[in-house]
């Protein structure tokens, strides 16, 4: 496949050219005065056409970022995060911080903490960025991150604390941290993995951290991006008291699979429930993109503490990636959930319905789009009014329009996702499809 074929590289997968602001955007319908701040998300966007074979998640950062105040939407803005390759490509001054241990790249997730916007990629530094998405520096919550950093910290709604983790491919495999509410880095804790393995995500509840052990193996004849599947190395999932080390780490055993995003976890007495987005092999079938060839699906995973055992089941048959809950319930029971419907081809993927999982009940509601508009992840903002329900709030993401080539803002009604939208801001230009983004408020 050459790179001009690849499918990562066209339609609404391939990059925009420039940075550019709006500002005073058009908005249909009308934006809840009370959500002020900014929706920002990240995604590959190669600032020069790559040479040679290209995978999805090697592609230089780009933050695409809207600022939402008192009803209207001040401004859109797209900025490349100023890693290394960028800022000499552009003839910049280089941006300062901690070296990377290995390599320079942020294109995987934006979150907030501590008051810093951070730009995230595993085993990268993070990168730190203005309110109007510029690159201020990269930022290693004090240090030191001698193989960097996860894309999916978890933050703890109660204490303030990230906790996070980064993977490598030489001993200790896996490193768990913990930084303070206030930003500074105050554990690291090796633990102990088979080998060199792609540990994406993880999951941290009240009482526990878990860990995946995953068959997708570090390889470096496996190119352009050096992981591959290993039918030989076996699936388990790893609990950690969360005031406990590496000795404590009991292991439980799962049939073979991928998860790159759980949905979120809980303790529920002696179990704890973890639910996830399973892909059945990743990287087996495909070599430019995470498109293995089969269906991603919501399942359940029950870690029984006493019997030693987890209990798989099936939530949801359909494709779906980008699970998402309400963070003010994270590390602690949740009943509704939320995805987006994703189809895995041979051409990328097709995105579809926004899905509302209530997992009480065990009912999906959906939200569908008009032909030629396709959505890419959306992120739960909850309501601060007071006695604010669980789905009390709204799903906003970047939604693709074929028709005008460029997107929109779209904010949904998390109460009733099969209503018409509660707003749309239009953006001058399209925003590829990407990876991770959060609401940042003010």
């Amino acid at each position: 496949m050459t790179v001009t074929e690849n499918p990562f590289l066209t339609g609404n997968y391939g990059p925009v050219p420039d940075e550019i602001t709006a500002v005073d955007l058009a908005v249909d319908g009308a934006l809840p005065a009370d959500l002020n701040g900014r929706y920002i998300r990240i995604g590959p966007n190669p600032y020069t056409p790559p040479e040679g074979a290209y995978h999805w998640f090697i592609g230089d950062g780009m933050v695409h970022g809207v600022e939402l105040q008192g009803g209207k939407a001040n401004w859109y803005r797209n900025r490349w995060v100023r890693t290394a390759p960028i800022t000499e490509a552009r003839g910049e001054p280089a941006i300062e911080g901690p070296n990377p241990p290995m390599y320079d790249a942020s294109n995987t997730h934006v979150i907030g903490h501590a008051g810093r916007i951070l730009t995230l990629t595993e085993g990268a530094i993070p990168y730190q960025l203005s309110n109007e998405l510029d690159t201020l520096r990269r930022y290693d919550f004090g240090g030191p991150l001698p193989t960097g950093f996860t894309a999916h910290p978890k933050i703890d709604p109660v204490t303030g604390e990230l906790h996070g983790f980064a993977y490598w491919w030489a001993e200790p495999y896996l490193t768990y941290h913990v930084i303070d509410a206030q930003g500074h880095l105050v554990r690291s804790e090796p633990i102990t993995v088979k080998g060199p393995t792609m540990i994406h995500d993880f999951s941290v509840t009240r009482d526990h951290v878990i860990f995946y052990d995953l068959p997708v193996v570090f390889d470096l004849n496996t190119q352009p991006f050096p992981f591959r599947w290993d039918d030989d190395y076996g699936a388990r999932v790893g609990v950690m008291p969360r005031d406990g080390g590496d000795a404590d780490v009991r292991w439980f055993d799962v049939e073979p699979c991928y998860v790159f995003h759980p949905m979120n976890a809980y303790d529920d007495g002696d179990n704890i429930v973890l639910d996830v987005v399973r892909h059945p092999t990743m990287f087996k079938h495909s070599t430019i993109g995470p498109n293995d060839k089969q269906v991603p699906t919501l399942d359940r995973w029950t870690v029984d503490l006493n019997a030693g055992k987890v209990r798989e089941e099936r939530l949801d048959d359909r494709g779906q990636e980008f699970p998402r809950v309400n963070d003010t319930l994270a590390m602690s029971k949740h009943r509704y959930g939320y995805a987006v419907e994703s189809t895995d081809t041979d051409d990328g993927f097709a995105f579809g319905r926004v899905l509302k999982h209530d997992l009480s009940r065990g009912t999906v509601d959906e939200h569908k789009f008009a032909a030629g508009r396709v959505p890419n992840e959306f992120v739960f903002v909850p309501s601060d009014a007071a006695g604010a329900g669980e789905d009390d709030g709204w799903l906003m993401g970047y939604v693709y329009d074929a028709a005008r080539d460029a997107s929109d803002l779209v904010v949904l009604d998390a109460h009733d996702v099969t209503s018409a939208p509660v707003a749309t801001v239009h953006l001058p230009r399209r925003v590829p499809y990407g990876f991770h983004g959060s609401w940042i408020a003010d």
